[in-house]
């Protein structure tokens, strides 16, 4: 028996060093990849992803259902990596960004690079173009499904087109993924969830950009609405549930949630707060949470109001979160 483990551990030594840190290993392991990372804007997300945020230099699928969350979380790395000092840049394939929406999210518009292509071709001929400056440290593709390639646009409307958008998804992924790579720059690919006809047994579920794209991601990030958040009769906001599929930077397959909160974005204290619970960092007695000896409110809408006045305390808690983390995995 010890034998079989000392092989099977030189086994996994050479498969590391022949395909990359990432690429084995065991379930229950807490090991992660030493990378450079963007945070999310969601404490939990960070921790879900096991490494504090989204990897530089490495391609990020963000998919889900219509209204999940998907462009909100992803505005929320891109004021995060801003705040960093690095360039971010957006390809608008859906012609659909709200300017004043992603300023209330905390992105610097001003700063903002910006192209709304007119073909997939384009989309990804100027990603690549971004990517090889080496001066940009995210960029944004918003979304897969919106990637039309240019044949399909002049084709005529009886004309089938099969496969085309997931050979230039193949094309491009093959020759950008490397050169990220070596940038240090993250893209985000912004996806949406399809439902495939007639399968009766196993996922319906299926995205758009053909197997590429699953395939290339460092980290494949599945978001779905799970309630609507209410106060008093009026509905602000919506509970959103994030699983990581696929993380070759950490163990995969962590779950959690946040709120979004209708033109606020990420319910950031509320997130905190949930999740320095979870950790027996903040204790709730009724309605009332505590911190230590510290009442921070009743209610969270009266811890909010107590970390508005004192957001040195709630960057304290941050700290002790990340630390039992780190304790509890290694």
């Amino acid at each position: 028996m010890k034998g079989n483990a000392t092989v099977i551990d030189s086994t996994l030594r050479e498969i590391r060093e022949k395909f990359g840190e990432g690429a084995i290993m065991r379930l229950g392991e807490t090991k992660k990849v030493d990378v450079d990372v963007i945070p999310t804007g969601s404490l939990s997300l960070d921790l879900a992803l096991g490494i504090g945020g989204m990897p530089q230099g490495r391609i990020i699928e963000v998919f889900g259902p219509e209204s999940s969350g998907k462009t909100t979380a992803a505005l929320h790395v891109a004021a995060e990596a801003q705040k960093l000092g690095k360039v971010v840049a957006y390809i608008d394939a859906e012609h659909a960004l709200d300017p004043d929406y992603a300023r209330r999210i905390g992105v610097n518009t001003d700063d903002l690079l910006i192209s709304q292509p007119d073909t997939g071709e384009q989309a990804l001929e100027i990603t690549e173009a971004l990517i090889r400056s080496k001066g940009i440290g995210l960029i944004v593709i918003d979304s897969v499904a919106a990637l039309t390639p240019q044949a399909e646009i002049e084709g005529r409307m009886d004309e089938q087109q099969m496969g085309l958008q997931a050979r230039l998804m193949s094309k491009a992924l093959r020759k950008i993924t490397g050169v990220a790579y070596n940038s240090n720059t993250s893209i985000i690919f912004i996806n949406q969830t399809r439902m495939k006809i007639g399968v009766v047994f196993g996922n319906p579920e299926t995205t758009p950009g053909g197997k590429a794209l699953k395939f290339y991601a460092s980290v494949r990030v599945r978001l779905a609405q799970s309630a609507k958040i209410q106060k008093d009769a009026e509905i602000i906001g919506n509970r959103v549930k994030v699983k990581v599929v696929k993380n070759k930077v950490a163990p995969p397959f962590r779950e959690t949630e946040f709120d979004i909160l209708y033109n606020e974005g990420i319910d950031k204290v509320a997130d905190i707060v949930k999740t320095a619970e979870k950790y027996g960092i903040i204790e709730r007695k009724g309605a009332w949470y505590h911190h230590k000896d510290v009442k921070l409110g009743q209610g969270i809408e009266g811890v909010k109001a107590f970390f508005k006045q004192d957001p040195k305390q709630l960057e304290a808690i941050v700290v002790e979160v990340v630390h039992a983390f780190r304790n509890q995995n290694g």
